[in-house]
């Protein structure tokens, strides 16, 4: 349940980082060249700069295959003498939802051709122990700050889907405060999300009313008809940005020659056709089943014994778990989804699984008991598709 303030979001984010300045001595902000970040580095930089606490240290991890316009607005940031730049272009491992067949990118690998040359200043030594992008920033807080409390600010919001909704709501990270997540409790490392509460129209109101610089591959998002809400920026050939390589060229074309020469599988995704890494709406007509269908895919698509066998399992534990469960496709079609973009970590699944409705079911099959909100809401996985109130009464 939302509980609207008189405090409107931009002055509670104020609040929140002078908070976060008050508690911690280190503070440090991530950046991703998206509007998200732009705005938490913007208003930390203001904060930093009242409190007389410059240099900022704002760290960027370098996926190597970025979008030119982001690099552009990563360059104009570190760039700025109130920062301080840690511009990480060091050997990690991505993985490549472009290809069925090559698992990964090995971003900045020694003796390879990248995508672009380093910038002079980067960070190119990989001392942390680990070379996953997710697993990075422990490891980079804890290298540089091993005997004292430090954090991070980042941008995450809760409206960006059900997962995070619930993340940054529920759980406490410090203190009295859920909008974060702990990287170590005992050394009070921690990683906070001040804008958290806002909206898509908030990020923007806030980026043009200040005026502030802003990566340019959002307008040409916006000029090819891509919705606010569906725009992103990440890696190229993350799975939940596989639809940008087949507008890539006709963006950035010297982005996409350089991806061609580095991305395995990146020409095949931009030949498919649209909605073609997506679940189609209508079941295939040699298939009797949207079951048959996923398991299909599953034997002939996923080459990578061990990505099959991990879909294996949690398709068998899902079969079980929502056993019963009324528009059950719906599952389905989340896993095919999973299968067809190379979502061989499952983001597209968790995402279905934390949805609220979802998890009101599974509460239901595990205790008997519905809640008030599934049975006004009329949870359609536990009511069907064609429940009324009078059907529901019964529940009460």
């Amino acid at each position: 349940m939302k509980i609207y303030l008189e405090q409107n979001v931009y002055e509670a984010a104020i609040e929140r980082i002078n908070w976060i300045f008050d508690e911690f001595e280190n503070v440090i902000v991530n950046i991703s060249g998206g509007k998200d970040s732009t705005v938490v580095y913007h208003l930390a930089l203001q904060i930093a700069e009242e409190r007389k606490r410059l240099p900022l240290p704002v760290v960027f991890i370098d996926q190597e295959a970025e979008w030119a316009h982001t690099i552009k607005i990563v360059r104009s940031i570190m760039d700025d003498p109130r920062v301080k730049p840690m511009w990480f272009q060091m050997p990690i491992r991505i993985f490549n939802a472009a290809s069925h067949s090559s698992d990964w990118l090995h971003c900045w690998a020694p003796g390879e051709k990248w995508m672009r040359e380093k910038e002079p200043d980067s960070i190119k030594e990989n001392v942390y122990g680990v070379d996953r992008f997710n697993e990075l920033f422990g490891a980079i807080i804890d290298y540089h700050y091993p005997d004292e409390p430090a954090c991070y600010i980042a941008g995450v919001r809760a409206a960006e889907n059900p997962k995070r909704a619930i993340g940054l709501t529920q759980s406490i990270c410090y203190k009295d405060v859920t909008w974060g997540m702990i990287a170590n409790k005992k050394k009070k490392h921690i990683t906070f999300y001040p804008i958290y509460d806002w909206n898509t129209s908030d990020v923007w109101k806030a980026i043009h009313e200040n005026k502030w610089e802003y990566n340019r591959i959002y307008d040409y998002m916006y000029s090819y008809g891509i919705p606010l809400n569906k725009m992103r920026v990440s890696n190229l050939h993350h799975e939940t940005a596989l639809e940008w390589l087949k507008i890539c060229q006709e963006f950035e074309p010297d982005t996409w020659n350089a991806l061609l020469k580095r991305i395995d599988g990146a020409n095949s995704i931009k030949q498919l056709k649209d909605g073609a890494t997506g679940t189609p709406k209508e079941l295939p007509f040699m298939f009797t089943s949207w079951r048959e269908y996923r398991d299909y895919l599953l034997d002939n698509l996923v080459v990578m014994e061990d990505a099959r066998e991990r879909f294996r399992k949690r398709f068998a534990r899902m079969d079980e778990t929502y056993d019963g469960m009324h528009n059950i496709d719906d599952m389905y079609k989340a896993q095919i989804t999973s299968i067809l973009a190379n979502d061989y970590f499952m983001t597209k699944i968790d995402n279905f699984e934390r949805r609220p409705d979802v998890d009101a079911y599974r509460k239901y099959k595990r205790t008997g008991f519905i809640t008030g909100k599934a049975i006004k809401d009329g949870n359609a996985y536990i009511f069907g598709e064609n429940n009324d109130k009078e059907s529901r009464r019964a529940y009460n």
